[in-house]
């Protein structure tokens, strides 16, 4: 199971923030007695991979200690229509005050989850690996990465500090692919992986030439793909990216050891239908 990052309470206190705005939730404090006891359940109505339990458990607890989650299913796990992730129980309004965020959080991860699994399973009996990216929603970086491996996905790099990804724009700013990845090798830290985009085989040769440590192969048909491997070979670790879907994922992982890198994953992966359902405790 991935471990929920660091910074998890900074993000939901500002989803809390926004949705609550400075009056909080006028209209349950208008219609709903203040000593008012809930429990309600989380019903899933699609099919899916659950992600972000602990997250949707968190907002509760953020706004009320006392109310009381309890989950059926784990992060990971795959559910279907009629399915119940969980139960809720405490008081009317912290749950409602609570509601939307914890759900937007569920129905998003839970969506991002879920797409990583099937290119994650499409990939399945071949030696490549699936990979999320920095195409994500602002401020929400840290959980959506959190539910791309509870969908059984990978993590490229988390942000521009943690390592040296020259990409086309580089490139053609520096003067050639063999220019910028000695500009970088002759600065970077031992240690810190040097990768180069490249977008033919004459830039693959050229970025091997200069002493690239990883190559990352973009937007290329089926056919680059394996000439690219085979010229390659076990020398540094391939990347491939740029137009992959569900259905030409298996062809590119079957070429070789790969790493898959998908934007979309997290970037337009779509909710999972989740609704959270309320009755008095009586």
């Amino acid at each position: 199971m991935p471990t929920l990052p660091r910074d998890v309470d900074d993000v939901i206190r500002r989803a809390l923030d926004e949705d609550l705005g400075p009056s909080g939730d006028v209209t349950t404090a208008a219609v709903i007695g203040p000593d008012t006891l809930a429990k309600g359940r989380f019903e899933v109505k699609a099919d899916g991979v659950a992600a972000g339990l602990p997250v949707a458990e968190r907002v509760f607890r953020a706004l009320d200690p006392a109310v009381e989650v309890s989950w059926r299913v784990a992060d990971g796990d795959r559910v279907g229509p009629g399915n119940v992730l969980g139960e809720v129980r405490g008081s009317a309004w912290s749950i409602l005050a609570a509601e939307r965020v914890a759900l937007n959080f569920l129905t998003h991860l839970s969506g991002v989850a879920t797409l990583t699994r099937r290119f994650v399973d499409a990939c399945s009996g071949t030696a490549s690996v699936v990979l999320c990216t920095r195409k994500t929603l602002p401020g929400l970086r840290s959980v959506e990465r959190y539910a791309v491996e509870a969908g059984g996905g990978r993590l490229h790099r988390f942000g521009l500090s943690d390592g040296v990804l020259i990409k086309d724009n580089h490139v053609r700013l520096a003067g050639g692919v063999g220019e910028a990845v000695r500009r970088a090798r002759g600065v970077v830290p031992h240690g810190l992986r040097v990768e180069v985009e490249v977008e033919s085989l004459e830039e693959l040769a050229e970025a091997l030439e200069a002493g690239a440590d990883a190559v990352l192969l973009d937007n290329a048909d089926l056919d680059t793909v394996k000439r690219a491997v085979d010229l390659a070979g076990d020398r540094v670790p391939m990347e491939v990216s740029g137009g992959v879907t569900v259905d030409r994922i298996a062809d590119i992982a079957g070429t070789g050891r790969l790493l898959i890198s998908v934007g979309r994953i997290t970037h337009s992966a779509p909710s999972l239908d989740i609704s959270l359902e309320l009755w008095p405790e009586t």
